[in-house]
């Protein structure tokens, strides 16, 4: 095994005049020559103060990153090596600050995280050799926010064995410094780095970029860090939240309350955040209650279970969980049903087979349980779960059906659905939308696209009649009606508008970015990317959300705007009007807006409608310049037979 880090090392003469010279070691031909000088080099390391001792520690870096799996170091004391450079460098602020030192604790923190990723055995060797006490002081922030990091990713890594999590566990300020970085790291980053860039620590800069790029770089990395700051934070505590035990200090209303708001961002997509760490909470009894006990918390998974968001099924999960259990149920059913409802037609989503099926027999078990008053709902929640169940009971029907009747069905479903294009067109909207409405209930069940072009031109109906929940609803029955699913283009661009219409950003900006996606693939001339250019209107909703959903947003406004100079700044952090709307070149718009495909359900959502219409606050969002983008920005004609 050869350290690449150094690029003079090849040349590294015989006569080398640094006795121990770790990369001569690594030169060594006689292997137990070899193993002796590395066991000399890890015993003696932390003792000298010599100049340069950043260039091993550097290059073991970078073979803990490329063999985390090779055992040669782990048996020659290299945990206790990196343990106690993290103590020297906690304890001899003279030496950290000497040469380039001040590296070396975020390298050797960052080796242990690198070493104890994949193997048990070497997480064990870590926590015999020590390293939980030095990790924790760093984790403290004791030094800066990037030991932090690295502090909490060796950590969360050590948490996550059966055999170390104990030892973990034992040091019980660990959890609750998890949950404070959780909550605070973002803020952290933001005003101790990517706010002013004067004062940024070179040493940060030079670990953020390696040496590479300038200060939009630097802020770019410093988002991708902050996040994964966070998100490890919330992944050590996912493994304190499968013991009973821990729960009562996870589930405070003012830690759970901002775990919907907790997402990877798009620097960091892999990681389930927040929503992860819900779904372990809903798991086991004892965190079911606390959530089902804060509103916001069931109606945010409501949102994200309808949207396009990879951890929708998980948001699923928690919602059919809470409704199985009878001390939680009453507190959620009424707010979690609408959308299940919407979602009970999904057929796979991941590795969940059935899912739709599964939505449905939890449903029908609240019915069957609701006879205690305990567990009774309202009444518009008990009709949205009957006439599911009645049609799925028409689906058992209709498959005993004579094809011919089916097709006059189909037949008759067709020629209402053009009355109701018709009526569109001549901008009678809310006649358009009971014509869709009539349409559906003639439509046989297993006609999917017909159904998916029916649900999406009442969705959006609803857009142009004001009422989002009514256009989310049938543009998510829509998505999970297609095949492959949640990948309808038209429908996608519907309830990302409908998301923005309340103020849901992330909601918007995932269906936006899909939507474009599925444009760049589509044979449909209508969606198409001409010249592979993004439709402006889907550009500048896109440039919209990701302003309003940029992850240091919150910070800013805190601490009084973005001081970050380069486009990172420019584009997410500022404030700006809605001159941009104003000014959209009007050859990207069509006539009145009725040329789109339109729907509305009357009898759907009527309190909900009413409400937004009565509600000013919400009202003043939905301002005339984003009325123009939902009406020409998507300039496409009601399609008779869209697939």
């Amino acid at each position: 095994m050869i350290l690449s880090c150094n690029p003079n090392m090849d040349k590294v003469s015989s006569d080398c005049p640094y006795p121990g010279c770790f990369f001569c070691v690594m030169k060594e031909g006689n292997p137990s020559k070899r193993r002796a000088s590395i066991l000399k080099f890890f015993r003696e390391l932390p003792a000298q103060d010599d100049d340069g001792q950043v260039l091993p520690i550097s290059g073991l870096w970078n073979t803990a990153m490329a063999h985390p799996n090779d055992p040669e170091f782990i048996e020659l004391g290299i945990f206790e090596c990196m343990a106690a450079l993290i103590w020297k460098g906690l304890k001899n602020r003279r030496w950290l600050s000497h040469d380039q030192n001040i590296y070396i604790p975020y390298y050797a923190a960052h080796i242990i995280g690198s070493y104890t990723m994949n193997m048990e055995e070497f997480a064990e060797s870590a926590v015999h050799a020590g390293v939980i006490p030095p990790l924790v002081e760093l984790l403290r922030g004791r030094l800066t926010w990037v030991e932090q990091r690295v502090a909490v990713r060796a950590l969360g890594h050590l948490a996550t064995y059966a055999s170390t999590f104990p030892a973990v566990a034992s040091h019980g300020e660990i959890l609750e410094l998890s949950i404070q970085l959780a909550m605070s790291s973002l803020e952290i980053v933001y005003s101790h780095f990517y706010q002013y860039v004067d004062r940024r620590l070179s040493y940060h800069c030079d670990l953020l970029t390696r040496g590479m790029g300038g200060v939009e770089m630097e802020s770019r990395k410093a988002e991708e860090w902050a996040s994964q700051l966070q998100c490890w934070s919330l992944q050590l505590i996912n493994c304190f939240a499968f013991k009973p035990e821990f729960l009562p200090t996870i589930c405070k209303p003012e830690f759970l309350t901002k775990l919907p708001g907790m997402w990877g961002g798009l620097v960091n997509e892999n990681s389930p955040a927040g929503i992860g760490l819900l779904r372990t909470i809903c798991h086991h009894k004892l965190g079911r209650g606390p959530v089902a006990s804060c509103p916001g918390i069931i109606e945010s998974l409501c949102n994200i279970a309808r949207s396009s968001d990879d951890w929708q099924y998980m948001t699923i999960d928690c919602l059919l969980w809470l409704l199985q259990d009878p001390s939680t149920c009453h507190k959620v059913i009424d707010k979690a049903v609408p959308a299940l409802v919407d979602l009970a037609e999904i057929t796979t989503l991941g590795d969940h087979k059935k899912f739709g099926d599964s939505i449905v027999n939890v449903l029908e078990e609240c019915v069957q349980s609701q006879g205690t008053g305990r567990n009774a709902f309202s009444n518009r929640t008990k009709e949205l779960i009957e006439e599911l169940l009645n049609s799925r009971q028409r689906l058992k029907w209709e498959k005993n059906m004579p094809k011919e009747d089916l097709h006059i069905k189909q037949a008759a479903a067709l020629v209402v659905k053009l009355e109701g294009n018709s009526l569109f067109s001549s901008g009678n909207i809310s006649g358009a939308a009971s014509k869709y409405s009539e349409a559906l209930a003639l439509c046989p069940m297993r006609s999917k696209k017909e159904r998916v072009v029916l649900y999406s031109n009442r969705a959006q109906c609803h857009l142009l009649l004001q009422q989002p929940l009514a256009a989310i609803s049938d543009a998510t029955r829509a998505l999970c009606l297609h095949n492959p699913l949640n990948r309808h283009a038209k429908s996608l661009w519907r309830r990302a508008q409908a998301y923005d219409m309340l103020g849901l950003a992330k909601e918007s900006l995932l269906d936006a970015i899909l939507f474009i996606n599925e444009c760049s693939q589509s044979n449909d001339p209508d969606l198409s990317l001409r010249q592979n250019k993004v439709p402006d209107y889907a550009e500048r909703l896109v440039k919209k959300q990701m302003r309003a959903a940029w992850l240091f947003r919150e910070a800013a406004i805190k601490h009084g705007g973005v001081h970050c100079e380069g486009d990172a700044g420019d584009i997410y952090g500022r404030e700006t009007d809605d001159s941009e709307w104003e000014t959209a070149s009007e050859s990207d718009i069509g006539n009145d807006g009725r040329d789109e495909m339109g729907n509305d359900d009357d009898d759907d959502e009527d309190d909900d409608d009413s409400e937004w219409k009565n509600d000013d606050e919400r009202k003043e969002k939905y301002d005339k310049s984003s009325m123009k983008d939902l009406k020409h920005g998507y300039n496409v004609q009601l399609a008779e037979d869209e697939p």
